[in-house]
């Protein structure tokens, strides 16, 4: 899955034209992803991506049947292209989301049925002679590339099962838009809009054998691992203001010295 503000050259590998590549692994400096403020994560990442990221829905598009997708992404920021999971060079979580993880290898689906393994380009890790190589003298891939080729894959088979549970909350009616306010200290207001939460109410009101299939289903403990990483957008709000105070105290220090 490719994100433009990640991705920024995503480029699919090819044995004979980057034969010579080499990627000085694993990634260190995340600014690469400054501009990403959220991203998609599969229903198997949600126990350990509730603990620290808000999750919530987006409308993804339509199928080839014409009906509406949702998935579910982590959040990232509070606003457009913000990200205040960077600190510095540094990701600030614990747990970071498989796509990003993977880093800078993506799958690129060519049509329904087939894809192909991807490379960011424009990424700086990037060398013909330093670090691990992709393909061997052969032109055979190498450990790293089979690797993440395997773990994309399974990604890959991880977002299909994904987009069943947004069917699923689709059908029962159970997905409300919702928008997340905040009044910082200095009087500002932060609004977040255009996402969607599983209403708690709809969702109680349920009869006693929808719950259940959802249940045995595994849907059930996903929902609540959603509902519970909205505690989480309090957090961006508190790190939204780390970083407006610094930036305040920094300009207030170079105004100082010079």
């Amino acid at each position: 899955m490719i994100n433009q503000f990640l991705h920024r050259k995503a480029l699919p590998l090819d044995r004979d034209a980057h034969r010579a590549l080499h990627a000085r692994m694993p990634v260190t400096d995340w600014r690469v992803a400054s501009r990403l403020n959220s991203l998609f994560v599969a229903a198997a990442e949600f126990g350990d991506v509730c603990r620290e990221y808000p999750i919530v829905f987006l409308h993804a598009g339509k199928d080839a049947a014409g009906q509406l997708q949702i998935a579910p992404v982590a959040v990232f920021g509070l606003s457009a292209e913000e990200n205040l999971f960077l600190d510095g060079a540094a990701w600030r979580a614990h747990y970071m989301p498989a796509l990003l993880r993977l880093y800078p290898f993506a799958i690129g689906r060519i049509d329904d049925k087939s894809f192909a393994i991807c490379v960011d380009m424009d990424w700086d890790g990037l060398s013909q002679t330093e670090g691990t190589a992709m393909f061997d003298e052969q032109g055979q891939p190498t450990a790293l590339t089979q690797s993440a080729q395997q773990q994309l894959e399974q990604i890959e088979a991880e977002i299909q099962r994904t987009r069943l549970v947004g069917q699923r909350l689709l059908e029962l009616d159970l997905l409300q838009e919702m928008r997340f306010d905040v009044t910082m200290p200095d009087g500002s207001n932060v609004a977040v809009e255009g996402f969607y939460t599983v209403n708690e109410e709809k969702l109680k009101a349920l009869s006693d054998a929808t719950v259940l299939d959802l249940q045995r289903n595994g849907l059930l403990g996903l929902v609540h691992a959603h509902l519970i990483s909205l505690g989480n957008m309090r957090r961006l709000a508190e790190w939204r203001l780390q970083r407006q105070q610094a930036a305040a105290s920094n300009g207030g220090a170079t105004a100082a010295n010079s």
